[in-house]
C-alpha cells in the first residue's frame, strides 16, 4: 500500500515516514503543496495523510485538487487546527478524516485502517503488465518477461515497477531517485543510470530492447 505523506515538519514527517515503512507502508514524502500535488499526478496512492499549513499550497489546496482530478484514495488530514468549523472545512473540501497534533501514532494507524476499510477498495494495481508480454507483481517482487522470471535485485524490480505504473508519462530523474533511494544522502544520478544500463540489459537478454527511453535533459519513460 502506498501512501504519500505531506508535511513541512520536517523531524515530524522523518519519525511518521521512519514508522510507517516499519508497518509495511511504501511512503513518499513531501514538504509543500505544489510538490504534493506533482506526486499525485504521476502516482496512485491508497492514502494522502496531508499536514494543513504548508507553504505555497495548503492541504486544503491539494485535497480540492485531489478531488477535482476524481482520484480515489483516503485522505487524512493533519493539523493543530481544532475548532469544530476547521474540522468541518476539512471534511466539506473532501477529507475522509482529521487527526489533531500532537497525536499518538497507534491512533494515526487506527485511523488509516478505517479509511482503507471504508474505501472498501481492491488492490488490482499489485499486477502490472505491459502488452501481456512483460508482468510484474508488486505483492511478490517478481518480473517476468514471456513467462521467464528476469530475476531482478530489489532496485532494479523499484525502478521497473516506478516506470511501468507511470507508463506513457516521464519521470524525471530527481523524483525516481527519490522514490528508490527514499532521500538517501550521496545518491547521484550516475546511481540511476548505472541501474538504468543493468536493467536495460536483463530485459535485452529477455528479448525486450529499447523499452526503456531515455527523455534528454528529464529522465525517463516507458511507452504505453
Amino acid at each position: 500500500m502506498k501512501i504519500l505523506l505531506a508535511e513541512d515538519d520536517s523531524k515530524l514527517s522523518k519519525m511518521l515516514g521512519f514508522l510507517l515503512k516499519k508497518e509495511g507502508y511504501n511512503v513518499d514524502i513531501v514538504d509543500n503543496g505544489e510538490d504534493a500535488i506533482g506526486y499525485l499526478s504521476i502516482t496512485n496512492y491508497d492514502v494522502v495523510l496531508l499536514d494543513w499549513m504548508m507553504p505555497g499550497k495548503s492541504g486544503i489546496d491539494v485535497c480540492v485538487n485531489i478531488r477535482q482530478s476524481n482520484k480515489n484514495c483516503g485522505i487524512i488530514m493533519l493539523t493543530a487546527k481544532d475548532t469544530l468549523d476547521d474540522r468541518i472545512t476539512g471534511l466539506d473540501n473532501g477529507a475522509d478524516d482529521y487527526i489533531v497534533k500532537p497525536f499518538e501514532f497507534p491512533e494515526l494507524l487506527a485511523r488509516i485502517r478505517a479509511v482503507l476499510r471504508r474505501q472498501d477498495k481492491q488492490y488490482t494495481d499489485n499486477i502490472i503488465s505491459l502488452d501481456g508480454e512483460l508482468k510484474i507483481d508488486r505483492t511478490k517482487f517478481t518480473a517476468y518477461l514471456h513467462e521467464k522470471d528476469l530475476q531482478l535485485t530489489r532496485r532494479e524490480f523499484q525502478l521497473l515497477s516506478v516506470l511501468l505504473q507511470n507508463k506513457g508519462t516521464t519521470l524525471p530523474r530527481e523524483q525516481i531517485i527519490n522514490k528508490i533511494w527514499n532521500d538517501e544522502d550521496g545518491i547521484s544520478s550516475n546511481a540511476l543510470d548505472a541501474l538504468i544500463k543493468l536493467l536495460r540489459k536483463k530485459l535485452a537478454d529477455a528479448g525486450k530492447h529499447d523499452l526503456i527511453k531515455t527523455v534528454h535533459g528529464i529522465g525517463y519513460k516507458i511507452e504505453e
